[in-house]
């Protein structure tokens, strides 16, 4: 019972990561800016670390249980 807060947050956070570096893809695929007033190469690589970031954090709590 208590580790269900925990599979919801690995959950959450592994579906953030995952669609985060699918958007940010698709953004750089077909050209679309991946965030008004930012340079495109730091905007993207930013949301690819961050995406990242998110992704392996849903994995680490997703595996500690």
């Amino acid at each position: 019972m208590e580790s269900a807060p925990e599979v919801f947050a690995g959950a959450v956070f592994a579906l953030f990561g995952a669609g985060l570096l699918v958007w940010t893809g698709v953004c750089a695929r077909t050209g679309a800016p991946v965030a008004d007033g930012v340079s495109r190469p730091v905007a993207t690589l930013t949301a690819l670390l961050a995406g990242v970031v998110f992704l392996a954090t849903g994995g680490w709590l997703l595996a500690a249980l």
